[in-house]
This record gives structure tokens, C-alpha cells and sequence, in this order.
């Protein structure tokens, strides 16, 4: 065996098995997190986040993007904001082992509520292709598990974990939580067209839209130009499809809000790039008010603008 094919060899073998720590080290703490009450899980998670979050390098992009778009604030308030974002994102960790066990409509302690459930009953009652819109707010993760108890699971796209069992054993969990096997695409011109075709054949399909896409079109969100994705707008406006903006609340430990609205009006103009641009502008116009509503449940360490 010539020392090429031998380091090549043993570069292999150290990748695996730092895949497998890692992979056991994740399973082991959702193991510890699923044995602890939902309230305790989430509370646990908030802590650590809070701890951590904002000494990170990261949390240097959420102050940038807060003084960019909201430059009104003063310091100790974007201090506040950002250590509530990385509280809700610690809760959300805690909580994404429990989602399957939640209920909804429990009148105090862990669960979830929906607003606008008309606008799920109805749709599921039409059939056919619709695009669910949202973004980083609060547990997102909570999103399709509910809309899924209404008759109307959707697909979505994701982004892999680099370990691939890790991946598996987050894929797993969410499918766990939805209570159904569904189609799931990756992110990319691959993923793109196989959401696509599932559009055609009358799927449903669920985007969230908030983040920075440098193939998409400039579009203001928060009064600022950023790059923002154009999928949801040409799918709908190609297919005619309802488009369904909705996000989720936090109430507190593991006690959660779907909020769905109306489903979006737009004209059909499906060779219009103006019409795009013009639904694709609705659409960020819908997430920016309801992060203003609570700004610290959004995920501000996305480099959304292109000063970041």
C-alpha cells in the first residue's frame, strides 16, 4: 500500500469517527432533553442560551443589523433584543425533542394554540397546490407539525446538516413531530425543481423566506435593499397557487401561538418580473411587521442587508 492511498485511508477514519462522536454526543443530549418535562426542557435550553449566545462572535451580526434598521434603538435595547433572540433559540432547541408529545388548545403549561385555523380548514377542504410563507420566529420548527393536524402537511425545503447521521437523526425527529412521512427538498436548483413538480401535482409546500438569498432580487425589507429569494412569488404566480403567510409566537416555556392569516391576494401576471417583484415586496413587507411586533423572537444573526 503506497503512503498516498495509506493517509487517504486514515483521513477517512478520522472523519467517521469524529462524525460518530458528534453524532452520539447530539443524540445523547436530545436523550437527556426528551427525559425532562417540556417546560423544563425549554427553560434549561433558554438558560444556556442566554448564557452563551451573546458572547459569541455572531452575536456582533445582530447588533449590525439593529442598528441598521432600527437605529432609534438605544444600546441596553438592542442588548435585550438580542439576548431574548438567543433565549428563544435555546428554547427552541430544548423544545424540539418534545413537539410530538405538545398538545394543543391545553389551558395553561406546554402546548400550542392556533390563530386563523379557518384559513387551514378551508384549504384543506379546496385541495390542490398552496405555498405556506414564513420565517425565523419564534419556534418555527412548531409550524408544520400544526398545520399539519389541520388536514394540510406541507413540504419544505432544508438545508443538511454536514454529518449525515446527524441529519438523519434531526429528519427523524420532525417527521416524528408531523405524524406523517412527507417529501422534504434540499436546498438548491435540484430541491428547486423537485419542489416543482410536487407544486404540479398538487402538493403543498412551505417556505421560509427571511433569509439572505444572493440569487435572488433586491427587494427593501425594513426600508433597506436585500437580496431576498423570488420562489414563492414565481411558483405562485406560474401555478396560480394560494399563497398562505403565517408564523409562530412565543407565549412561554414550550407554550406556543401559530398565527395564520388570510391567504395573500396578488394579480396574475405570470411572465411579469414586475409582479414578482411586487409579491416578493409583500411578502417581506409581512414578515418585517411581525418582527417589529416582537423583535427578539426573530433570528437577527441571518446577514440579512449587504452592509453584512
Amino acid at each position: 500500500m503506497n503512503a498516498s492511498l495509506l493517509r487517504n485511508r486514515m483521513s477517512s477514519a478520522g472523519t467517521f469517527l469524529k462524525e460518530y462522536i458528534e453524532y452520539l454526543l447530539v443524540k445523547g443530549i436530545f436523550a437527556f432533553l426528551r427525559k425532562l418535562s417540556p417546560e423544563c426542557s425549554s427553560n434549561l435550553g433558554g438558560w444556556v442560551g442566554r448564557f452563551l449566545g451573546p458572547k459569541l462572535p455572531v452575536s456582533k451580526i445582530a447588533h449590525q443589523n439593529l442598528q441598521l434598521v432600527m437605529p432609534e434603538l438605544s444600546e441596553h435595547k438592542r442588548n435585550k433584543i438580542i439576548r431574548g433572540m438567543w433565549d428563544n433559540l435555546g428554547r427552541n432547541i430544548g423544545e424540539f425533542p418534545h413537539l410530538s408529545k405538545l398538545k394543543e388548545n391545553t389551558p395553561m403549561g406546554p402546548g400550542w394554540e392556533v390563530v386563523g385555523a379557518q384559513y387551514l380548514t378551508e384549504q384543506e377542504k379546496h385541495g390542490g397546490a398552496v405555498i405556506f410563507v414564513s420565517g425565523h420566529l419564534g419556534n418555527w420548527e412548531m409550524l408544520p407539525m400544526g398545520v399539519a393536524r389541520y388536514g394540510v402537511p406541507f413540504s419544505s425545503f432544508y438545508r443538511a446538516a454536514n454529518n449525515k447521521h446527524v441529519n438523519k437523526l434531526i429528519l427523524d425527529l420532525r417527521a416524528e413531530a408531523m405524524g406523517c412521512s412527507i417529501p422534504m427538498f434540499p436546498k438548491g436548483a435540484k430541491g428547486a425543481r423537485q419542489a416543482l413538480k410536487h407544486l404540479i401535482q398538487g402538493g403543498r409546500l412551505g417556505v421560509l423566506s427571511d433569509q439572505k438569498m444572493n440569487d435572488g432580487i433586491e427587494v427593501p425589507f425594513f426600508g433597506k435593499p436585500a437580496m431576498t429569494s423570488s420562489a414563492v412569488a414565481s411558483l405562485a404566480l406560474r401555478l396560480e397557487c394560494p399563497v398562505i403567510p403565517g408564523y409562530v409566537e412565543r407565549l412561554g416555556p414550550a407554550r406556543l401561538r401559530i398565527i395564520v392569516e388570510p391567504p395573500i391576494k396578488y394579480s396574475l401576471n405570470r411572465n411579469n418580473n414586475e409582479s414578482i417583484t411586487i409579491l416578493t415586496g409583500i411578502i417581506n413587507n409581512k414578515i418585517e411587521s411581525w418582527i417589529r411586533k416582537k423583535p427578539e423572537i426573530w433570528l437577527w444573526i441571518h446577514k440579512r442587508w449587504p452592509k453584512n
